[in-house]
């Protein structure tokens, strides 16, 4: 066996390698480099699963950072269960061939109760005052002590949220360190987010996202400086690639002007009825999965959104199949933006009907995903002095809405989700190993057994 260790830098492309990461343009010419043919949705969850288990979404059932549970009638996101995905993990099978294996999962998603044998993922606790207080969770449990104790609290506002910072990154790394030093595992996996949120705010506007790029090539080379001492496989790798948009659509709104969603009214604001919709979407970033109560309606469906502008693919059927998309979990229909577009979740008409949680971070909370989360209302200048004075009150013990997030979709300039067309904003895998040659492009599949022959050495 081979120590490993892969660090997942979100969004890292060809496209962003140059002026402003030295080090990882360095590491890249140095090493062997291949893009990745993005898996559909070309998004975390997906991606990560696809990665680790070698399989198709149609496999392991991971078909978007969020789904339908048909079950319950409920539309949720972020959820962190290991046993969501239905496929075994490269760490199962490394442990049965290598009886020494061991591995260490910081941050990489389904964190929880998996066989991993170190893990550590995002976990806050939601007090009974309505605050949310910034935590983690772990295995073994004192990993998180430990950790906590020497880095301090995981600063999970900046994680994510209008306050998103490299902070959140710094800790994720510095955590895989000690953790190391402690544990000294066979494959560490890291996440490093840290690109991903000016790139969707700002775009590919290197004026702006130059010192994003600067900061995570600062942290890269300390990761790969300590890694590099232990003589370490080193791979950096990511999921998608993020590229340009600038126009919203909005899946649920055409679904209710055309009669197909409900809505529930409680103290004057709306809320979607999932189980009483006709049809309805779970979008995510450029894909939105629709789902249909009567499957009659699926054609109908599929000639309204292919008029809609915008959506550049409505698939149904054997176009969900060639995907690699037919699991129970996935939509009836699947919307493929276009190159400049992207998908809300946004179901309301008026926006003085909008629910509670539509102007707050809460990722349980919505039917889909919401980039507009990394923003504040920029026509607001006072919006600095209202986030303390509903900070001090949540301290002081009251109960009092963090609604400072605006609905203003085309704030956000970048997404991701389809594949691109440019391979320079596919995904990418960069080893300091030369020992097989990586070929030029690769499928998102294939990385599983690359980072199985790193480990086993071969």
């Amino acid at each position: 066996m081979k120590k490993t260790v892969v660090i997942n830098i979100v969004g890292l492309t060809k496209r962003l390698i140059g002026e402003h990461t030295p080090f990882i343009k360095n590491f890249m010419d140095d090493g062997a480099c291949a893009t990745i043919e993005p898996v559909l949705p070309a998004v975390t969850c997906t991606a990560q699963s696809t990665y680790l288990t070698g399989k198709w979404p149609s496999e392991h059932g991971i078909v978007g950072n969020g789904w339908y549970f048909k079950e319950e009638h409920e539309v949720k996101f972020w959820r962190q269960s290991n046993s969501l995905v239905q496929s075994d993990k490269i760490w199962d099978a490394l442990k049965e061939q290598y009886q020494d294996f061991t591995c260490a999962n910081h941050f990489w998603w389904y964190n929880m109760y998996s066989n991993a044998d170190y893990s550590i993922t995002p976990r806050p606790n939601y007090l009974a005052d309505g605050r949310k207080i910034p935590d983690v969770y772990s295995y073994p449990a004192e990993l998180r002590d430990k950790l906590q104790n020497e880095l301090g609290t995981f600063p999970l506002f900046n994680f994510w949220g209008p306050k998103t910072s490299i902070k959140s990154s710094q800790w994720i790394a510095d955590g895989a360190l000690s953790t190391d030093k402690m544990y000294d595992p066979t494959l560490t996996l890291i996440y490093i987010p840290h690109l991903d949120y000016n790139i969707q705010r700002f775009g590919l506007d290197f004026d702006k996202i130059g010192k994003d790029l600067q900061e995570v090539d600062a942290l890269v080379q300390k990761m790969a400086a300590y890694y590099q001492k232990k003589d370490t496989n080193i791979i950096l790798l990511s999921e998608y690639g993020i590229t340009n948009v600038d126009q919203p659509i909005h899946p649920n709104r055409i679904l209710r002007k055309k009669g197909y969603v409900n809505i529930r009214e409680e103290r004057g604001l709306e809320l979607l009825d999932a189980g009483a919709s006709k049809a309805f979407a779970v979008s995510d970033h450029q894909i939105s999965h629709i789902y249909v109560k009567d499957k009659s309606e699926i054609d109908a469906l599929k000639k309204i959104f292919e008029s809609e502008p915008g959506i550049e693919k409505v698939l149904t059927g054997n176009d969900i199949e060639k995907a690699h998309l037919n699991h129970e979990r996935c939509g009836d229909l699947v919307l493929v933006a276009d190159a400049r577009s992207w998908f809300t979740y946004y179901f309301w008409m008026d926006d003085a009907k909008a629910p509670d949680f539509a102007r707050m971070v809460d990722i349980h909370k919505k039917p889909g995903y919401d980039p507009v989360e990394m923003f504040t209302d920029p026509k607001d200048h006072f919006v600095v002095p209202k986030i303390i004075w509903k900070l001090l009150k949540k301290k002081l013990g009251f109960r009092t809405l963090m609604n400072v997030i605006p609905l203003d979709a085309s704030l956000v300039r970048g997404s991701h989700g389809r594949t691109p067309e440019n391979t320079d904003d596919h995904p990418i895998f960069i080893t300091n190993s030369k020992r097989a040659p990586l070929e030029q492009s690769i499928k998102a599949t294939d990385v599983y057994s690359l980072l199985y022959k790193h480990v086993s050495n071969t």
